[in-house]
């Protein structure tokens, strides 16, 4: 692949500081694009204050640096990009693709939280959504292989804007995207099944569709995810190196005794001239 036509990102919600699910998500992602000698973004995803905690912000940079996993550019921070949000959102009212909501979920519990079709309401109080066609996207993931999804009957018209005003995840996350010329998605296999919507997010907005590869989740000793809500320990910057080989070693990558041996920033070199996402084995463990 030709240098600088790979363009990969890291995207962590600041709820909490890295733990080792995380790094081994930023890792993965960090080596396919160093693996393609690509550029790396972080962004950070704070589009919803009262989850965040207001230390991560500082916290995941520092712990990503002290881990050799440096990302080129300035970071970007959703809550900086409401000017392209609200653009995108002018950009599918003029052509009638989204509407108003003011549906709660007790009126959408008999549908099982689908929204199914445009309802009879007003600006005041609403959430912004997308309408969706009764039609099945597809794409071809880089472990877990052809993937589809019938929008309309497994999802529904999907929130952009939500009835508080904050943004929705699919609509930065497909914004955010695009306006970084992200080329390649690695991210955890819980949101697999967020990529049909996204793509046809992009679609609407005339956006190109980048190439998906989703790695398996961590799972602590009862099969959960990994994560804040279920206490999660923070990675420890003290054994970084050892972290990042117990990373490699879960992606099922090769750890030679010359990695072993190396320094970090050898470590990643090393690692990233071996990546083979191909001996990454699809697991559904840790979803619910």
């Amino acid at each position: 692949m030709p240098q600088n036509l790979y363009i990969g990102r890291f995207a962590p919600t600041p709820t909490g500081p890295l733990h080792f699910g995380s790094l081994v998500a930023a890792l993965a992602s960090y080596l396919d694009a160093k693996a393609n000698h690509g550029k790396w973004l972080l962004r950070i995803e704070d589009l919803d204050p009262p989850r965040e905690d207001p230390t991560a912000s500082t916290t995941i940079p520092k712990q990503l640096t002290d881990h050799g996993l440096i990302w080129d550019g300035d970071i970007v921070y959703q809550s900086q990009q409401s000017q392209a949000y609200e653009a995108a959102l002018n950009h599918l009212a003029e052509r009638h693709q989204t509407f108003f909501c003011q549906c709660s979920r007790k009126q959408l519990a008999p549908s099982q939280g689908r929204h199914l079709g445009a309802c009879d309401s007003t600006e005041e109080n609403a959430a912004i959504r997308l309408a969706v066609p009764n039609r099945v996207i597809t794409f071809k993931d880089g472990v877990y292989g052809t993937f589809e999804q019938n929008l309309l009957k497994e999802v529904g018209d999907q929130v952009l804007k939500r009835k508080d005003g904050l943004y929705a995840y699919q609509l930065a996350v497909v914004v955010d995207d695009y306006l970084s010329g992200v080329t390649h998605v690695v991210r955890g296999v819980d949101l697999l099944d967020n990529t049909p919507r996204q793509i046809y997010l992009m679609q609407c907005l005339g956006y190109p569709i980048p190439q998906y590869l989703h790695i398996p989740l961590v799972t602590n000793e009862q099969g959960q995810k990994l994560s804040k809500q279920n206490q999660a320990m923070a990675i420890d910057s003290q054994y970084a190196k050892a972290n990042l080989i117990k990373a490699l070693e879960f992606l099922q990558q090769p750890v030679t005794p010359a990695m072993r041996n190396a320094d970090i920033a050898s470590l990643l070199r090393l690692a990233s001239d071996q990546w083979q996402p191909k001996r990454i084995a699809p697991s559904k463990a840790g979803l619910i």
